[in-house]
């Protein structure tokens, strides 16, 4: 039996600073003209891209739930409550898509506990951009996060990814906090194995956006300047 209830819409926004009509369709333009209530990771952002993809909306009528690390469960279960009243209800990303290296998967698990209609809109991810420019498998592959910050066990992992890659015949995709970017793919050059491909994406869909793929030996004489910047780094052992 259908219900009135309203919808959640998941909603992405640009990962960088270019304008969202470049990189978003003309349909996420109309969802959020349309919805007055969002789950957003930060209320100052949100509002910026709001506010910058739909100027004439109403700031003022904005109703945003703050749904971050500080976030308790109890807390974030109300936030669909609007939707129970046939009210629309945004996903909002802080960059990307909702709920693919991004908070939020607990709310979508809760509206399909709720019967609310889960809504996925077109966006751009990081992670489907890379691995799609990488050149490496894109028939089976795997997002692993973030790598141990301890040295020992970062270099454990690799490896072990590595022997993962070559025994699957799946491609390994990671990222890095942006300032630790540069030790990250030095680390990488030195532990994969020579003839391992290694992707690198790095401000994708922006002006500076730098995709290479070549094996960990021919990384050794490459020089780019990662530090600070947004960056997936893919690799395959064949």
């Amino acid at each position: 039996m259908k219900n009135n209830f309203g919808k959640l819409f998941l909603i992405p926004t640009t990962l960088g600073a270019n304008e969202p009509l470049e990189v978003l369709p003309i349909s996420v333009k109309k969802t959020v003209e349309d919805i007055d209530f969002f789950i957003v990771e930060n209320e100052k952002s949100a509002r910026r891209f709001i506010k910058k993809i739909a100027p004439r909306k109403s700031q003022p009528s904005l109703r945003l739930f703050v749904l971050d690390k500080y976030t308790s469960d109890f807390e974030s279960k109300s936030f669909i409550d609007p939707c129970f009243q046939g009210i629309n209800v945004g996903l909002l990303s802080d960059a990307g898509v909702p709920a693919i290296a991004d908070p939020g998967a607990s709310i979508v698990m809760l509206a399909h506990m709720k019967n609310v209609p889960v809504v996925p809109l077109v966006g751009p991810s990081s992670i489907i951009l890379a691995m799609m420019g990488s050149g490496l498998n894109g028939q089976n592959f795997a997002f692993n996060g973030y790598l141990p910050i301890d040295k020992g066990e970062r270099k454990k992992k690799i490896k072990e990814l590595e022997k993962w890659s070559k025994q699957n015949n799946q491609t390994q995709l990671f990222i890095e906090t942006p300032y630790r970017n540069q030790n990250l793919l030095n680390e990488l050059k030195n532990l994969l194995t020579p003839s391992t491909f290694l992707c690198v994406a790095a401000d994708l869909t922006l002006s500076t956006e730098y995709i290479k793929t070549l094996t960990a030996k021919d990384w050794k004489t490459e020089n780019i300047d990662l530090h600070k910047r947004p960056c997936i780094f893919i690799f395959h052992k064949y």
